[in-house]
């Protein structure tokens, strides 16, 4: 059995890039604040914005630079995009030197601590003091 090349061992990340890149070429042509995409179900069903609600506005604003009504529309998945993109690099530049991806664990409290955050975004969003970080 021989070693996978370079090239075998990156396709992966390549791959979960083209695709990032095709979705990004679609948000910034169809712009989700003027078409149609989906809409969040309970949002439709309550009035009420998810944690989710705005990303798709926030990632279309991304593409276009525009980082201020990214943050304005979903500050969360702003965030989520950027470590994203980290640890796609960590794992382009692990596959690269022919090594595994080692992603640090995530402990029980560090868990409980990122749910309070989202519950709380969730819930200033849905309040009157909190439409800086509704969806716009």
């Amino acid at each position: 059995m021989t070693a996978p090349t370079r090239g075998r061992s990156i396709a992966a990340p390549l791959g979960v890039a083209a695709a990032a890149v095709g979705g990004a070429v679609l948000l910034h042509v169809r712009d989700p604040r003027t078409s149609t995409y989906l809409p969040c179900p309970l949002h439709a069903l309550t009035g009420l914005w998810c944690p989710g609600c705005g990303t798709t506005r926030a990632l279309g604003d991304l593409t276009r630079g525009d980082i201020a009504a990214a943050a304005s529309s979903n500050v969360v998945a702003v965030v989520l995009a950027v470590g994203a993109v980290a640890v796609w690099a960590l794992w382009l530049r692990a596959r690269w030197a022919g090594r595994p991806l080692v992603l640090p664990r995530l402990d029980r409290s560090t868990v409980v601590v990122l749910l309070v955050v989202l519950t709380f975004f969730t819930v200033v969003r849905n309040t009157p003091w909190g439409t800086a970080i509704a969806p716009t």
